[in-house]
């Protein structure tokens, strides 16, 4: 399932990892071995936060994905389950056929 991840790091830790270099080397492994459909950084609530979006298939898969980035940054990460205008035009037939 598509699925956006939200990952919120904390300023201190943010800081404390800009400043010593391995904040921009963990963000560009972890992309790379999580190979995101697509990658958007920002800030949000004043925290540095990414969204990631990327093709889970089972929940057991979730550790994979979040651990990391816990253990790095102590970050708060969501999962939300997402789809593209495509799904959402073959799914809405399917809501319709529910209602009526």
């Amino acid at each position: 399932m598509r699925t956006m991840l939200k990952i919120s790091i904390p300023t201190v830790e943010g800081n404390k990892a800009l400043k010593d270099g391995s904040m921009g080397k963990f963000i560009e492994h972890s992309l790379s071995e999580l190979k995101p459909e697509a990658a958007y950084f920002t800030a949000d609530k004043g925290q540095r936060t990414a969204y990631l979006f990327v093709d889970i298939k089972d929940s057991s898969e979730m550790p994979f994905y979040a651990e990391r980035f816990f253990l790095a940054f102590n970050a708060a990460v969501e999962f939300v389950p997402v789809m593209n205008a495509e799904e959402l035009k073959n799914g809405l037939p399917k809501a319709l056929a529910g209602i009526a």
